[in-house]
């Protein structure tokens, strides 16, 4: 979904002076596109093959766009499936409806969309200025992406939620970076913020104007974030570095790429493990994915809430793969993880056993072959650990 949220205009009114006046219909956000156009060129460094289009939208018509896009681009079977997974690792409420509460929170955050499929930039009606031009110039910036890469098909692409994330990043990390920049009069310092983390925190101070947002779980709030803020730091690293590079021929594989300076610019880039888990022998398949470096660390602080732990827990990540399975007791998971290093894994078990803790309270434990056994009141942890073609 490529969207302007309200939490990144929030970030813009910092910058510029807030104008109430709104300037929506269709005749004003062509000319302010027209005006717009040069300055995304020039800080992209790419121009548009064709003029870009746009309409102004209800926020009724936006939202019937979002049923429609959820519908074809996240297929409920694929959303119960994560909301699954996601409940069992204990990062949603068992009572969410997953599928509802993104619509009820898109429907609250977007402003205005650029839509790969009819390539027109759609504005919603009756905002304030300074969030109008926050979106037009947002938004130019993925109508000139999509001239030069397919964003339909990236947006499409499915099995791997740790490089769909990854790429997400680079195309709403750009468009935050570029749109802050140019509202900035090409002077964005995020340093003068508090940097990106400062960014994040001023968002949530801010979070009473998006009340949806608010109430969302750590695991969505901090996955929406992620493409605007650690998106946005990995663009302004990539413009700062050789200028012969073009961003699009050079996407990341992995959020740990978008996270790490050292793993995305390293000779070969540190790409992660591909990791493929057999069809379970004692149930059903119900879905699978990869959690990668971000969705690891998420994990271990929504149990442990100690960020440096977290961190540390989650570094040295190179690979993973879990998936869902229907059994007579009921959804289980299993997770493999790879690491750099033997203690890269240890700590990581060792954290995860703490989560464990920390969400079932007092447990039995008892050393099993490679690892332990936890037994909870109604529920059995193995976390055990070994080498698996060298790794």
């Amino acid at each position: 979904m490529n969207g302007t949220r309200t939490l990144i205009a929030l970030l813009a009114t910092l910058l510029v002076a807030c104008d109430r006046g709104p300037a929506d219909s269709d005749e004003a956000l062509t000319r302010q596109v027209s005006r717009v156009v040069p300055r995304v060129e020039e800080a992209v460094g790419l121009a548009f093959k064709t003029p870009p289009k746009v309409e102004a939208r209800s926020r009724e018509q936006v939202r019937e766009f979002l049923e429609k896009e959820i519908r074809e681009k996240q297929p409920a079977e694929q959303v119960r499936g994560e909301e699954a997974a996601a409940k069992l690792l204990g990062l949603l409420p068992q009572t969410m409806d997953l599928q509802a509460f993104l619509l009820e929170l898109l429907t609250e955050q977007i402003a205005g969309y650029y839509d790969p499929s009819t390539k027109v930039l759609y504005v919603v009606k009756g905002q304030d200025r300074t969030i109008t031009d926050v979106t037009v110039t947002h938004e130019l910036v993925h109508a000139l992406q999509d001239q030069y890469l397919n964003l339909d098909s990236i947006q499409r692409a499915r099995g791997n939620s740790d490089r769909s994330l990854s790429a997400s990043a680079v195309i709403e990390g750009q468009a935050t970076y570029e749109q802050l920049k140019i509202m900035s009069g090409g002077r964005f310092n995020p340093g003068a913020l508090g940097g990106w983390e400062g960014m994040r925190d001023l968002i949530r101070q801010q979070s009473a104007q998006m009340p949806v947002f608010s109430r969302a779980p750590t695991y969505i709030q901090e996955t929406m974030l992620f493409p605007y803020l650690s998106g946005a730091e990995f663009a302004r690293r990539f413009e700062e570095g050789p200028k012969s590079r073009i961003l699009y021929e050079a996407m990341p594989a992995s959020t740990e790429q978008v996270m790490h300076r050292e793993a995305y610019e390293s000779n070969p880039p540190d790409a992660p493990t591909a990791v493929t888990l057999p069809a379970p022998a004692g149930g059903r398949h119900v879905h699978d994915d990869v959690m990668g470096e971000f969705g690891t660390r998420i994990f271990l602080y929504e149990h442990l809430r100690d960020q440096a732990a977290a961190v540390r827990g989650a570094a040295g990540w190179d690979g993973d793969r879990y998936v869902v399975v229907a059994t007579p007791r009921g959804n289980g998971i299993a997770w493999l993880t790879v690491w750099d290093t033997a203690l890269d894994a240890g700590e990581f078990a060792d954290m995860l056993k703490r989560t464990v803790n920390r969400r079932y309270g007092t447990e039995r434990e008892r050393e099993v072959r490679g690892g332990t056994d936890i037994d909870t009141s109604n529920r059995l942890v193995r976390v055990a650990g070994g080498e698996i073609a060298g790794r």
